[in-house]
């Protein structure tokens, strides 16, 4: 298969529910993430490999067997950049992974491209700012409190004040994960694929995305790759 280049989409929206005003944000620069039928509650089945030869990534297929997002440049464990796709080879969002002090991780997640294809893009001074920010929670306090284990939160990146948006409890490696906004209602959630003749497991490379209606897809997607770089 022929690898597609990425390009940026113009003129679409971006949803960043749960803001301080309750409601959707619209960007100045506005770009879309997501498919056709956000309306409706949707069931994604979630392939982790790229359909590129020689290639690592993820290919997301929906109800009628289209590939609706692609990631075709995740090049290994603890790559600095991960570019999320649409079905086409357009960018949707672009996450960067940062370290302080050699230890401590954060990932930032851009709308679109950014422009640069040098890893060292991520660490750059030039670099515009993200979106929103996701850190690895450590569970170690909430297990004592028999807290359901949170693995992850995600905080919109504005220069005012940081509130966290989504919150993602559960466990990746078991592939039973809850994307919660900030009311605690479940906006997505990731679940084992199993068949439906006797049973047969699909096992932790084929899993479900289950995203609720008015939920961008995009969003739900790009918690999968934020996972993905935490917890594997």
């Amino acid at each position: 298969m022929r690898f597609l280049k990425r390009s940026n989409i113009k003129s679409k929206t971006f949803h960043r529910v749960g803001d301080d005003g309750g409601g959707d944000v619209v960007a100045s620069d506005k770009v879309e993430c997501g498919i056709s039928g956000e309306s409706s509650t949707a069931s994604l089945t979630v392939w982790r490999k790229s359909q590129v030869f020689n290639c690592n990534g993820f290919t997301v297929i929906d109800s009628s067997g289209n590939i609706v997002y692609r990631v075709d440049n995740y090049i290994g464990e603890g790559s600095k950049e991960i570019v999320l796709m649409d079905g086409s080879g357009n960018t949707i969002f672009t996450i960067c992974r940062q370290t302080k002090l050699g230890m401590f991780a954060n990932w930032h997640v851009f709308e679109g491209d950014i422009n640069n294809d040098s890893r060292e893009s991520c660490t750059s001074s030039e670099t515009r700012s993200p979106i929103c920010i996701a850190k690895r929670c450590s569970n170690g306090l909430l297990k004592i409190a028999n807290v359901p284990s949170v693995l992850a939160q995600v905080v919109l990146n504005r220069s005012s004040r940081k509130r966290c948006v989504y919150t993602i409890e559960g466990s990746y490696k078991k592939r039973s994960c809850k994307i919660l906004d900030k009311n605690r209602e479940v906006a997505a959630e990731i679940s084992r694929k199993e068949a439906m003749i006797e049973g047969i497991s699909f096992g932790e490379e084929v899993f479900l995305l289950s995203v609720r209606s008015g939920f961008d897809h995009g969003i739900a997607m790009t918690m999968i790759l934020l996972l993905d770089q935490m917890f594997s």
